[in-house]
């Protein structure tokens, strides 16, 4: 497997056509072709539909492209941190690891308005699922993790349990943000939602997170309290919320998504937002740490944040 392929992938995805793909890749439309191809082998399933024109990604082109673009941007990261390191050896720099939603949008927001507020750092993302940046927290290989919980102040029996990191003898967390999981789907004619779960429809297509999604442990029983799991029928699943909020933006299904994630798409009327108040999940977005793993630049970070915790800085 070539990381090129994922690039040609993306300009074909781009551009529709194989031979305006080629002229971007600056490679022959043949050999453009043939990585296409050797890709889909690779992948073992069709990842572009040739039967019309413009061509498309098919779902598993689609679902391989972000997953392809996701690797790349963590090498190219990886490797700006290396590169980093090696010009400037004496300073610290501060890895946050968040779930794979946080660092879409609400972490660069976030980091930005803290360097306003404190100064600049050197700093680096790790953007993975939650029990790996539970692992990388706990083997010292990131100073921070971002994730989400559920709104202390506003629990109720129907959240139930789910996996979140909790605060023990050897972790502690504050708050650095709100979020919440709201219902949306794409905008339909007249502006109003192209699937109403208000009315009395069934087989909704739902775009729901997989089992081992966290987020989606949250979501799971507040849908069985306002009995609207019995309406809607899973079409598409994936861990990551990105993913889930391409496939609401094509007019797929229904989705619960971060507000954060979602406010742009929101704003420019791509989705809508549906349903009750209480359909709605409020979230706390905590940072951790772990009290064995701290240095006198962490430890200035953390005081700092602590006393605004009542007002997080987005």
């Amino acid at each position: 497997m070539d990381t090129q392929w994922f690039k040609d992938l993306g300009n074909l995805a781009q551009s529709g056509s194989f031979s305006r793909a080629a002229e971007i890749g600056h490679v022959t439309q043949p050999t453009l072709s043939r990585r296409i191809q050797a890709l889909e082998a690779w992948v073992g399933a069709p990842l572009v539909d040739r039967s019309k024109q413009p061509v498309r990604l098919t779902d598993a082109g689609t679902q391989m492209l972000e997953a392809g673009q996701q690797a790349l941007a963590r090498l190219e990261a990886e490797r700006h941190h290396i590169q980093e390191l090696r010009a400037q050896p004496e300073k610290y720099v501060v890895t946050f690891g968040a779930q794979h939603s946080i660092g879409w949008r609400f972490y660069p927001a976030w980091l930005q308005a803290f360097e306003q507020a404190y100064g600049p750092i050197m700093s680096r993302l790790r953007a993975d699922d939650l029990p790996n940046c539970e692992r990388d927290l706990e083997q010292h290989q990131v100073d921070f993790v971002i994730a989400y919980a559920a709104r202390r102040d506003a629990q109720s029996s129907h959240h139930g349990a789910f996996t979140q990191l909790v605060d023990d003898d050897q972790s502690e967390s504050l708050v650095i943000g709100r979020d919440s999981l709201i219902p949306v789907c794409k905008t339909g004619p007249g502006g109003r939602p192209l699937f109403d779960l208000n009315t009395d429809q069934r087989d909704i297509p739902f775009l729901r997170f997989g089992d081992e999604a966290p987020i989606g442990q949250m979501l799971e029983p507040l849908l069985t309290h306002m009995d609207l799991q019995h309406r809607l029928k899973p079409v598409y699943q994936n861990t990551m919320a990105g993913a889930l909020r391409i496939r609401a933006c094509d007019g797929a299904g229904v989705a619960w998504l971060p507000l954060t994630l979602v406010k742009p798409d929101l704003d420019s009327g791509l989705l809508i937002s549906f349903g009750k108040s209480d359909w709605c999940l409020p979230l706390d977005i905590r940072l951790h740490r772990r009290r064995d793993h701290i240095n006198k630049l962490t430890r200035s970070i953390w005081a700092f944040l602590a006393v605004r915790q009542d007002v997080p800085l987005v």
